[in-house]
């Protein structure tokens, strides 16, 4: 068993009922280099070894399970923490996540919020992975080992970062969202590279080296500073590796003790869980279509970890996930190598004559591991998600194989929209608390009861066998998916809209030197719109199907903040309709007013139902959750008829 000891140092109870408590403290790994379920974690090799030849190392990990465990429903649920935050409790019970920062609460009260996942017997195992994160208090993380070469000594390689700031600075930490950087083998180095672009997909500009230096290890420094919204690229030679793919050991392992380990070997709840899932929004959803690709799901012993999979908001991305000097927090498409191959079944990029598969190593050797592909708008706003469906010109639909589901919700953001209204808010999952502020309103739609009865159906479909509804997302066959360009003319005739003028697309880039080559971009695509500027194609809310608003994936940055022709990475606009006819006739919007659309509140509220319980029949909400559909109805119609 890789999992060694389970240290605890803090147990406590949760609020609410049924009883939870929290188990809290520190995973021991040891797993063996030269196993064939390790062989695709890349270094592994090089790491150091214990007295029994196998790399050893920690991470930090919560265990939320009913005090009493004859009430364990035997279901696991692998939270796979973002950027060292947990995500699962808050996404699907509605609970608050705490914002850790310097000085913070290690251990914050855990919100149950609606105690959705504990009512139905749910284990809850966040496990951490990452050994790079900001060194803040109370984020679950890993300490993980570092490479070296043959006489030991520490390795050096090319790292490529993008750095941004919504304030002028005059010096930048080369690393995303506060994490730890790598450091600079030589601060002198002449070969480091420092570029500036407008556009993700824009021409680059060198900055002339002698404006530049390192001031530290960890920082640069730029004459002049830094300007606000501007993309800058640097480009340097680092020492020090740590074994980045032993972050899905980490994952796996820690599951396949819930479900195996004995009362000997620390299991908190013996012979008690059967069925695992794993559940990573953003970057952990990245990471877990990273441990797809790689195969990393079967244990030392041949068994499968993971039963049931949802990768939220990850587009088609992976990740820096498994290699060596690999940046865990980097998430645009722009600076990536992991893109192709996006669909779970084998395509072929027309130019380069590559042929893969996401799933191509699960379906060799016949796993039945079901996944669950969730996108809200922005990730098809930043160019990547249609991938999933498409070949890789967006020229056609591509089916997707037989454990596998593709889910658009349709008019949302990346995150689960924003209340009260507003155009400002401070970067999630970023110590350093940067505000960013967008064109528009900020979405407002909250999609957590889609992600909860797709849990649902992902459980029934493992457990029971139970087919899930059929995949609901843009398609081109039917005229619903549309490159960005074309729904400029249906945002142009809404007086208000301030629709993107470049859409910057992914590209293929060329690895073999750092900065990477671009070639050709990748078929970009996002969903058809109605009159109203709302979306045809996916699993539209019933607060969005009966609309007072129309809902997009898509925000510019606001000119306080810089790089105003950008998309504000991420958001989405909520762009209300006029209450009364007059309002709407003196600004010209020819979408019909609130007051010409519904006879009165009750009336409104009426039409949500009704979609609702549509939505509810079509199996993707559930009906216990209808009405949450229509409080929140009833939240938007308080708000913009007021």
């Amino acid at each position: 068993m890789p999992v060694t000891r389970f240290e605890i140092t803090l147990r406590r109870p949760l609020a609410g009922e049924p009883a939870y408590e929290e188990l809290k403290g520190r995973l021991h790994f040891a797993i063996d280099p030269l196993h064939a379920a390790n062989r695709r974690i890349t270094d592994v090799e090089l790491a150091p070894r214990n007295g029994r030849g196998h790399v050893a190392w920690t991470s930090d990990v919560s265990v939320l399970l009913p005090v009493d465990r004859a009430r364990c429903s035997g279901r696991i649920l692998l939270d796979v923490v973002n950027r060292g935050n947990t995500v699962a409790v808050p996404n699907f019970n509605r609970a608050t996540r705490p914002a850790f920062g310097p000085g913070s609460d290690p251990n914050p009260a855990i919100d149950v919020g609606d105690g959705f996942l504990m009512k139905r017997g749910w284990v809850v195992i966040s496990c951490g992975w990452q050994g790079d994160l900001p060194r803040v208090p109370g984020l679950i993380g890993m300490r993980t080992p570092e490479a070296r070469d043959a006489q030991g000594r520490a390795l050096r390689g090319r790292v490529y970062s993008q750095l941004q700031s919504p304030t002028p600075v005059a010096d930048f930490l080369p690393a995303d969202r506060g994490h730890l950087p790598y450091p600079g083998a030589d601060l002198e180095e002449k070969d480091a590279l420092l570029t500036v672009r407008d556009q993700p997909d824009g021409p680059a500009t060198v900055i002339p080296r002698e404006r530049w230096r390192f001031a530290d290890a960890g920082h640069i420094h730029l004459e002049g500073g830094f300007e606000k919204g501007r993309l800058y690229q640097i480009t340097y030679t680092a020492e020090g590796a740590p074994v980045q793919g032993l972050a899905m050991a980490a994952l796996r392992d820690a599951v396949a003790w819930l479900k195996h380990g004995t009362e000997a070997e620390s299991n908190p709840a013996p012979a008690r869980l059967r069925w695992a899932f794993a559940y990573g929004r953003s970057q952990t959803g990245r990471l877990l279509r990273t441990l797809i690709y790689e195969d990393l799901n079967l244990d030392e012993q041949g068994r499968e970890a993971l039963d049931g999979v949802i990768a939220n908001v990850a587009g088609g991305m992976r990740g820096e996930f498994n290699q060596r000097f690999g940046q865990n927090s980097k998430d645009r498409n722009n600076l990536m190598a992991h893109l192709f191959p996006f669909t779970d079944q084998p395509s072929v990029d027309p130019e380069t004559g590559t042929k893969d598969a996401l799933h191509a190593r699960l379906d060799a050797r016949g796993s039945r591991l079901r996944v669950f592909y969730t996108n809200t708008s922005a990730e098809y706003y930043r160019g990547d998600a249609s991938l999933l469906h498409t070949d890789p010109d967006g020229s056609r639909d591509v089916a997707h194989g037989p454990y596998t589901r593709v889910y658009h919700y349709a008019g949302t953001e990346h995150g689960l929209g924003i209340w009260p209204p507003t155009d400002s808010q401070v970067a999630p999952a970023d110590p350093t608390g940067p505000v960013e502020r967008s064109q528009h309103l900020r979405s407002v739609a909250d999609y957590a009861v889609l992600l909860r009865a797709n849990l649902v159906s992902l459980d029934r479909w493992v457990v029971e066998g139970i087919e899930p509804p059929p995949s609901r997302h843009p398609r081109v066959a039917d005229g619903t998916a549309l490159p960005p360009a074309r729904l400029a003319p249906d945002f142009g005739r809404i007086p208000a809209a301030r629709y993107p003028r470049h859409n910057a697309r992914p590209r293929r880039l060329d690895w073999s030197t750092l900065p990477p080559e671009p070639g050709k971009a990748f078929g970009t695509l996002v969903s058809a719109v109605d009159a109203d500027g709302n979306e045809v194609g996916g699993i539209i809310l019933p607060e969005l199907a009966v609309p007072l608003a129309a809902h997009t994936g898509w925000n510019l940055r606001h000119p306080d903040i810089g790089g105003a022709e950008q998309l504000l990475m991420f958001a989405g606009s909520t762009i209300p309709f006029a209450r009364t006819r007059a309002e709407r006739e003196a600004v010209g919007d020819p979408r019909p007013s609130i007051e010409e659309r519904y006879a009165s509140r009750a009336d409104y509220l009426e039409r949500v139902r009704q979609a609702a319980v549509k939505l509810a029949g079509e199996g993707y909400l559930l009906e216990a959750d209808i009405p949450l559909s229509v409080a929140a109805a009833a939240r938007l119609w308080d708000h913009f008829t007021r």
